[in-house]
């Protein structure tokens, strides 16, 4: 194939691509309307709709006034997190905070439930043990702990929940209908720590407790991340599906699992297809396989893909590496997304050391840019719509500066790809409106899952003062 004709036929899929991924406001409307009708539908009745709204049976939130030291588990990716927050009381909030990061080995995330909790509850013991100051900590007390777990559940109480399914990379059979409280709990036993699970929540959960316990116009927590999820307190007594009585606090927060959404406003392009096609969930989960870190390298890697097999401005090059599933991730769309060099020396180096693909003409790397922009753009507008979709549910859109609202995010993706969050943050002031947008904040809740887990654990402890 000619040069010119080479570049012309990948310029023509980058551009099927391009119209395939618009998001126009009116659409991106649309899709908050959907959501917003979602997730009355959700709180009507269980399956009601694909937004599940569990309810989290958190009713108290954290107020500034605990005291004492609590512990944090946040499972929801490759990595978790466990740490110690100790809390001054008195609107002193967090005094001292010690966390430490492990990686969960990958046969683990599709092993036996008794290997993946015994390897996190050894990772705890080790972290306890090595604590400086472990001897002021029991006062006779168990030790305390919010587990934030970021797959769904079905919650029975604020510290027992079973597992729906697994998510994200996730797949353990016989941990599916079982209570990862107790899970965990007997893991913790046969390592011999002397530690109480006080509440089970998941990171957008953690998200909205932790930022919430800072600023009370915090209305929803939401996480960007290798996944994605939302949080947000409704009013007991607008929830059909409650059963008994309602919480002396009058609120409950709700868990969307808003990863399930799915509307026909949803720009779906054939690579999100095929991708969904090949996944451990097919059908499920599509809101989240078109904005989560977890796919965004992937929807691009597959694109690439497409392109290396109907032209040659790659060159001559061995398809292996660029046929393989998840090999591009989310941080390399991200560095190539941000690539200032004047001549994208940068994508030049990922496309080689990832891709095995050399020798890229200047005109080669643009393109590659232009299609991490057109799949990134479209997550982050696709993103915003399902905050305007929350904001609108609180009926909060037309505010006018009449009530603040805070959406406190965590997450990789937005933390770290800054085109995503500055989009995304556009995009939301876009579908607002001026006035309106001048009551809503966003704003990054670093850690939010894991001092949130830590937080409720506090707010939820048996010792608790009683106010």
């Amino acid at each position: 194939m000619e040069a010119a004709a080479a570049v012309a036929m990948a310029e023509q899929v980058a551009a099927d691509l391009r119209e395939k991924c618009e998001t126009p406001p009116a659409l991106l409307r649309e899709v908050a309307s959907a959501m917003a009708h979602e997730m009355g539908a959700g709180l009507e009745k269980e399956g009601g709709s694909r937004v599940k709204m569990l309810l989290s049976y958190v009713d108290k939130l954290p107020t500034g006034r605990e005291e004492g030291s609590f512990y944090g588990l946040d499972l929801g990716g490759t990595n978790f997190r466990v740490l110690r927050v100790q809390l001054g009381g008195n609107e002193k909030h967090v005094v001292n905070r010690e966390s430490r990061e492990v990686s969960i080995p990958p046969q683990l995330m599709s092993g036996s439930s008794s290997e993946l909790f015994g390897f996190i509850a050894s990772e705890l013991a080790k972290f306890v043990a090595d604590e400086e100051n472990s001897a002021n900590i029991s006062n006779g007390k168990k030790r305390e702990l919010g587990f934030t777990f970021s797959f769904p559940v079905k919650q029975r109480s604020v510290a027992s929940g079973t597992l729906v399914k697994w998510t994200k990379a996730f797949s353990i059979d016989d941990a599916v209908g079982e209570d990862v409280v107790a899970e965990l709990q007997t893991a913790m036993e046969k390592q011999g720590l002397d530690m109480h699970v006080a509440a089970l929540i998941n990171d957008a959960v953690g998200t909205l407790a932790g930022a919430r316990y800072y600023d009370k116009d915090v209305v929803a927590g939401v996480i960007f991340g290798t996944g994605t999820n939302a949080a947000y307190v409704e009013k007991a007594n607008a929830i059909p599906k409650w059963e008994g009585e309602l919480p002396n606090s009058g609120d409950m927060v709700i868990n969307m699992e808003w990863g399930n959404f799915c509307s026909s406003h949803l720009p779906i392009t054939e690579y999100d297809q095929e991708l969904d096609e090949e996944s451990l969930n097919p059908g499920e989960q599509i809101y989240e396989k078109l904005m989560s870190g977890m796919y965004l390298g992937e929807i691009v890697r597959r694109v690439l893909l497409k392109i290396s097999l109907h032209s040659s401005i790659f060159g001559n090059i061995d398809h292996a590496k660029l046929k393989t599933h998840f090999l591009l991730r989310t941080p390399h769309i991200s560095a190539m997304h941000h690539d200032e060099t004047p001549d994208l020396k940068i994508v030049a180096e990922i496309l080689e050391e990832n891709l095995e693909i050399t020798g890229t003409s200047l005109e080669t790397r643009k393109l590659v840019v232009e299609i991490c922009d057109i799949v990134a753009r479209r997550a982050a507008r696709l993103a915003a719509a399902g905050l305007a979709g929350i904001l609108k549910k609180l009926g909060r859109v037309c505010n006018a500066q009449e009530q603040r609202s805070v959406i406190a995010i965590d997450g990789g993706l937005f933390e770290h790809y800054t085109r995503f969050r500055e989009c995304l943050e556009s995009t939301l002031g876009e579908l607002l409106g001026e006035e309106a947008s001048k009551s809503v904040a966003v704003k990054h809740a670093d850690d939010g899952s894991g001092i949130g887990a830590a937080l409720i654990a506090a707010s939820q402890s048996q010792y608790r003062n009683v106010v």
